[in-house]
Order: structure tokens, then C-alpha cells, then sequence
């Protein structure tokens, strides 16, 4: 199969670096494209748009897009403009047609951790940059710390456009949807994502141990879940 990973906020492809020979090892074929996430007039359509650019092979076989948190605006958006056979959110955000998620979160707040050390900035308008200490305690605590400092170390500005804007998506798209809860979450609230599995997907949640960022504090773990997901995809897809 297919698997597109989509990163989100402050990230980028190479959040993924740990996770996609993994993937890979089990017969996928991994594509991670770069959101245009420090460009300030790029909303969740232009994400979308770039994750549709970077899907250039194989486009015969079944495609799974999993998305990690921020980009659960953007994966089904995707899902509307071209054939997919399961959407993955991984400690994702899902987006509610008619509402920008600046709005959803202040109605169902879906981070309730506070940071101890709060260094977010604005170096410039509508532009959002985290800084070092927060980064670690919020996205990367319980990886290792080397990585976590590579990590930390790639984290670009996050433009506000995508959060602030109206979402573009005004109907959810007929895919089979799963949802992965992280049971130690400080970004996505692990309750959150629970209600929200269960309530706009209908689906009970997959559950793995950890923070925001399996894909750096448990890639094995976290391949094998994709792994299965993707399988179940592939049977849907034969039925």
C-alpha cells in the first residue's frame, strides 16, 4: 500500500525519518511531502495541495494518509479530491465543517496540559515559533533526549492561517477512518481524542502508550499499528 505521513505543526517530513524504514521493511511504499507551514497565506487547502503533489508513484495501489495532529484539518480535504482507502489520525486534530479551529478549540479545549515554561513567540505577524523548552516538554518528553535535540533543533515557524481560517472542508468524505490516541498526550488530550474517535468518527480509538511524538519515542511500535491498519485498508479494498 501507499501510506502518505503528513506531519504537523512546527514539523517536518523529517519527523517521519525513524518511522518510514519501518514501513518500508513491511512492504509499504512511504511517501512524506513538506507542508508549506511558514507560508503565511497557506491555509489547509494549500496543505492539501501538497500533499497531492507529492503522490507521483503507484497510483494503482491503495492509499493510506495518516495524519499527525495540525494535519487532521488537512487529511481530509485530501480524502475529497482523490481516491483513498483509509484516513489515519494520529493525536489529530479533526476539523468540523463551517468552523476554523481557533473556534472548535475555544468550544472543546483539546490541550488541558500546561508547560511549565511557555517560550512561544510571534516573530512576526500571524506567525508562530515554539521555543526549545516548550517543544521538549510538550512534544518530545519521553524520547530520548539526543533525538529529542535533533528534533527540536528542525522545528520551523507555524503560520496561524490554517487555524484562524474558516475550514474548506464542508462535508466529510464516505472513508474508513481509524484514530490513534497517545495515553500520555500533552498536545492532544488523550480524553479529547477518545470523545472525538468516538463522536465524529465512530470508531473505538487504537490506544498506544506515550507522548505527542511516537514517531521518534516508539517507531516499532507505532509501524506495527500502521502496518495493520493498512492491511485492514487492503481487505476493505478487495471486498
Amino acid at each position: 500500500m501507499n501510506i502518505v505521513l503528513i506531519h504537523g505543526a512546527f514539523h517536518g517530513a523529517w519527523c517521519w525519518e525513524l518511522l518510514t524504514p519501518i514501513l518500508e521493511g513491511l512492504g509499504h511504499a512511504v511517501i512524506a511531502p513538506d507542508l508549506p507551514i511558514s507560508d503565511r497565506s497557506a491555509g489547509a487547502s494549500a496543505y492539501a495541495d501538497a500533499v497531492l503533489r507529492s503522490i507521483v508513484h503507484d497510483l494503482d495501489r491503495p492509499l493510506l494518509v495518516v495524519a499527525h495532529s495540525l494535519s487532521g484539518l488537512v487529511a481530509p480535504i485530501v480524502a475529497t479530491r482523490r481516491p483513498v482507502a483509509r484516513l489515519v489520525f494520529l493525536a489529530a486534530i479533526l476539523p468540523i465543517p463551517g468552523k476554523s479551529a481557533d473556534e472548535q478549540r475555544d468550544a472543546e479545549p483539546w490541550a488541558t496540559y500546561i508547560p511549565s515554561a511557555v517560550d512561544v513567540s510571534r516573530p512576526r505577524e500571524g506567525v508562530l515559533q515554539v521555543g526549545p523548552e516548550t517543544a521538549k516538554e510538550l512534544f518530545f518528553h519521553d524520547v530520548p533526549s539526543e533525538l529529542a535535540d535533533w528534533a527540536i533543533g528542525r522545528l520551523q515557524p507555524q503560520c496561524e492561517q490554517v487555524l484562524s481560517e474558516m475550514t474548506p472542508l464542508t462535508a466529510w468524505p464516505e472513508v474508513p477512518a481509524s484514530y490513534i490516541v497517545c495515553r500520555d498526550d500533552r498536545s492532544v488530550d488523550a480524553d479529547w481524542g477518545r470523545r472525538a474517535a468516538r463522536a465524529r468518527l465512530r470508531v473505538e480509538p487504537v490506544e498506544i502508550d506515550g507522548g505527542h511524538s511516537p514517531f521518534l519515542a516508539r517507531p516499532e511500535e507505532l509501524g506495527r499499528v500502521i502496518d495493520a491498519l493498512a492491511r485492514d485498508g487492503e481487505r476493505e479494498q478487495a471486498v
